[in-house]
């Protein structure tokens, strides 16, 4: 199949149809994170983490047809009808940068579509630890941000973008699925790749990219073991690798690095993990005390001695007794952030019991 010819216009659409305009500035109007559009049902909006269902006449398939004719180029419309899935950035003068996700239910598209904002927040403003800015200051290494979908990874992940971008004389080399946040240049120099409209695929693209002299590499999201093992090599090569991956727990990412892996490729990506990790943090957004906005509760791992040798060893099991014991490093457990958020009134007791993963320990501290 010939490669896909996409120009920056066609690669960023501007919405256009009024009605959807409307729809749009209404959401993020109300604060919402998302919105969904289902045939048969009125649109959803997802604000503080909670769907909400608008009043009025459901959505037609008809209508959302009409929605996807006009919002896709001809290249996007061959590969919506080719693969049946699409995810792709929207810009809009007055709501900024949107994620489009679109998917086939009964043979007719339906969207979904995340708001990126125009700003990104400080360290404190989203809740992240002061320990994050130090790790995000390594030479090199591999930095990984892990969490649930809709728990604020790519926010993270552009924060540390816009830190070192504001910091450092360097080229930041970014591959995302879309680009969901544009950085101009600041001190650094940052090259922004969009799967399917710069490159193919996330693997060609990290092959490519150690050729284009790159100081950090973005990694949008870690999918399989081709991409874990270029990750792995850059972040050993010199380079600073920041990375996002779906699970819910440090341990977890950890585990699922590894176990793509079989034999003794998997005991060679447990040695360049023991030699190269410099630190994890693994986040969810949980709701407020008064229910206005969500919160961020983490749990992170700073790679000591002590966790090199554990994780070289391959004892996962022991990360969370050292996690728990290494608060002069930085290092803290998610329990123990919820237990925190709860002791300064930012979320209920309720909340941190539900979103615990030991509820019975928050419960302990709290008599």
């Amino acid at each position: 199949m010939a490669p896909l010819a996409r120009t920056l216009e066609n690669l960023v659409p501007i919405v256009s149809l009024p009605d959807l305009e409307q729809l749009l500035r209404s959401a993020t109007d109300r604060g919402a994170s998302d919105l969904h559009l289902i045939g048969g049902a009125p649109p959803a909006l997802r604000i503080n983490g909670e769907i909400i269902v608008e009043e009025g006449e459901p959505l037609t398939p008809e209508t959302l047809t009409q929605w996807a004719e006009s919002l896709l180029n001809a290249d996007q419309q061959r590969v919506f009808h080719a693969e049946w899935e699409l995810c792709l950035s929207l810009n809009y003068p007055e709501i900024g940068r949107v994620r489009v996700t679109l998917y086939r239910r009964d043979g007719h598209p339906e969207f979904s579509f995340r708001f990126s904002g125009e700003y990104i927040g400080s360290r404190e403003d989203l809740g992240l630890p002061p320990k994050l800015d130090e790790l995000a200051r390594r030479p090199n290494g591999l930095l990984l941000i892990t969490g649930p979908t809709g728990s604020g990874k790519t926010t993270t992940l552009n924060y540390l973008v816009d830190l070192i971008n504001t910091e450092r004389r360097c080229k930041i080399v970014t591959i995302e699925d879309p680009i969901e946040y544009v950085h101009s240049n600041k001190r650094a120099v940052v090259v922004q790749q969009e799967v399917l409209s710069d490159t193919h695929s996330f693997n060609r693209a990290l092959i490519h990219v150690l050729r284009q002299d790159p100081d950090v590499i973005v990694i949008g999201e870690i999918r399989d073991h081709e991409a874990v093992a270029t990750a792995l090599t850059a972040a050993e090569t010199g380079h600073l690798v920041i990375a996002t991956l779906h699970s819910p727990s440090v341990v977890h990412a950890l585990e699922r690095i590894i176990g793509v892996f079989e034999g003794a490729a998997q005991r060679q990506t447990i040695l360049q993990l023991a030699s190269c990790l410099q630190g994890i943090i693994a986040q969810e957004l949980v709701p407020s005390v008064d229910r206005a906005r969500r919160t961020l509760a983490h749990e992170l791992l700073v790679a000591n001695s002590a966790v090199r040798n554990v994780i070289r060893e391959n004892q996962l099991h022991m990360l969370e007794t050292i996690i728990q014991t290494g608060g002069k490093d930085g290092m803290i457990l998610l329990d123990s952030c919820l237990h925190d958020l709860y002791c300064r009134c930012l979320v209920s007791y309720d909340v941190a019991l539900t979103r615990a993963r030991h509820p019975e320990r928050i419960a302990k501290r709290t008599g």
